[in-house]
């Protein structure tokens, strides 16, 4: 009989029995090469960053060789990636802040990574987890869906509130674990489009369909929205 109601640690438990080994699969030696690497990763998978970052870091193995890189340099390395030229700025200007504020080492605490150029809540949750295995709880884009169509968090919730729920809900020891089982579970079986739902164990508690509508509206809003706009300028 399934279970039409589990507990956030349920949820966990069964994720855990499928993906025993979840862990981070950005490619990195320290600190420092997990930030870029992270950074790197907005908007793009983690496949294309370790495909990009044996080269980067041959080059430019720590913030002091990295903050006197040739942008040029940089963005040639980093052409393959989506957003290469930002990105190419933001981890020069991310290694020069680290010489300058930090003697050269990633800092440990949220609001100092933060500080940092193109470091965002999620980037500095991962360096904290990953790096420095503090507990700590970063919600992209896999984490927010399969919350969602979990019931862990509502459709309308916004990243930050998404955050706030997993921390309330699961237990503390749990956090740094949750965050990469949640992520395989949604970059392996519970996938935005074609999502293997033959082989999920959730099929009682899914709230798919509600998500889907939910953004189907926001989208139909947004479209007509920019249809008013549009008409506006026009006359």
């Amino acid at each position: 009989m399934e279970q039409t109601r589990m507990t956030p640690g349920e949820i966990l438990d069964k994720i855990e029995e499928i993906f025993p080994d979840a862990q981070c699969e950005l490619h990195h030696d320290n600190a420092f090469q997990l930030l870029v690497a992270v950074v790197l990763s907005a908007q793009t998978t983690d496949a294309s960053v370790n495909r990009v970052t044996p080269a980067l870091f041959a080059r430019w193995p720590d913030a002091k060789s990295l903050a006197q890189a040739p942008l040029e340099e940089v963005e040639e390395t980093l052409k393959r990636l989506g957003l290469y030229r930002t990105k190419a700025k933001n981890i020069i200007a991310l290694s020069a802040a680290l010489e300058e504020q930090f003697d050269g080492q990633v800092p440990s605490t949220f609001k100092e990574l933060q500080s940092l150029p193109g470091v965002g809540r999620k980037t500095a949750n991962v360096v904290r987890s990953v790096a420095f295995d503090i507990p700590s709880l970063a919600v992209d884009t896999h984490v927010d869906r399969v919350s969602k169509r979990l019931g862990l968090a509502k459709p309308s919730d916004s990243v930050e509130k998404v955050e706030e729920k997993l921390r309330r809900k699961l237990d503390r020891d749990r956090w740094n674990r949750a965050h990469h089982e949640l992520i395989f579970f949604g970059r392996y079986l519970c996938t935005a489009r074609n999502p293997k739902c033959e082989e999920c164990p959730f099929p009682a508690i899914c709230k798919r369909k509600k998500l889907d509508e939910y953004n189907r509206a926001q989208k139909e809003k947004g479209a007509a929205a920019a249809g008013r706009k549009a008409a506006e300028q026009a006359s």
